[in-house]
C-alpha cells in the first residue's frame, strides 16, 4: 500500500478493519480483511461492485485494491438517522439509486436496515457493498421502504405496500415513481 500517509484506525467490522489515510493529498478509506475471518473473497467482491456502480456515481469512490484490502475514498457524514436536513430530498436520492441497483440486478443487502450503509454530506452515499450479489429478483427499494416503514410511523403503511408490491412485480420508473409520491406527497 504505497503512498498511503497518517493511517489510523476507523473501525472495526465482522469481516475487516477500517483505517483512513492520506492518498495524494485525499482522506481514503482502507478496508482490510481481518486475519480472523472466514469470509472468502468478500474485499475481492466489494471492489468488483464499486466498480460497476462507480460508473451510475453509486457508491464511494474506488481507487485501488490489492490482495485482502481495498481502498476508497473516505465519505465524511453522518449515518441517514443522525442527518435531520433536506431528509425528503435524501430519501428519493436513495430510492433512485436503490432503483438503478435493482435495474442493473444487483442486491446490496443491509437495506432493511442501513443505519450504518447510508452516510450523508451534501448527498447520500451507499457503502458497504461486500455482500453484494446479482439475482434476477433485486430488492433494494422495497427493502429500503421497509426501513423507512419501521421509523415513520406516519407513513401510509398500507398504500405503501400495496405500491411496492406493484413495483416488485414490475420494476420500472412509472411504479418507482408512484413510491415516490407516497413517500413525498406534493
Amino acid at each position: 500500500m504505497k503512498n498511503l500517509t497518517n493511517i489510523a484506525f476507523l473501525a472495526k467490522g465482522k469481516r475487516s478493519l477500517v483505517f483512513t489515510a492520506s492518498y495524494k493529498n485525499k482522506l481514503v478509506a482502507i478496508k482490510v480483511k481481518k486475519k480472523s475471518s472466514k469470509a472468502i473473497n468478500r474485499l475481492e467482491n466489494e471492489a468488483k461492485f464499486l466498480k460497476i456502480l462507480n460508473k451510475y456515481k453509486i457508491g464511494p469512490r474506488l481507487i485501488k485494491q490489492g490482495k485482502d484490502y481495498i481502498v476508497y475514498e473516505f465519505v465524511k457524514g453522518k449515518p441517514i438517522l443522525e442527518y435531520k436536513k433536506n431528509l425528503k430530498k435524501i430519501v428519493l436520492n436513495v430510492l433512485d439509486q436503490c432503483f438503478v441497483l435493482d435495474k442493473l440486478k444487483i442486491n446490496k443487502l443491509e437495506m432493511h436496515h442501513p443505519v450504518k450503509h447510508i452516510i450523508i454530506d451534501k448527498y447520500p452515499v451507499l457503502i458497504d457493498f461486500e455482500r453484494c450479489y446479482y439475482t434476477k429478483n433485486p430488492k433494494n427499494v422495497t427493502q429500503f421502504c421497509q426501513f423507512l416503514m419501521n421509523i415513520n410511523p406516519k407513513l401510509n403503511k398500507k398504500l405503501l405496500i400495496k405500491t411496492l408490491k406493484t413495483y416488485k412485480s414490475e420494476q420500472s420508473k412509472k411504479n418507482l415513481n408512484q413510491i415516490k409520491k407516497i413517500l413525498n406527497p406534493s
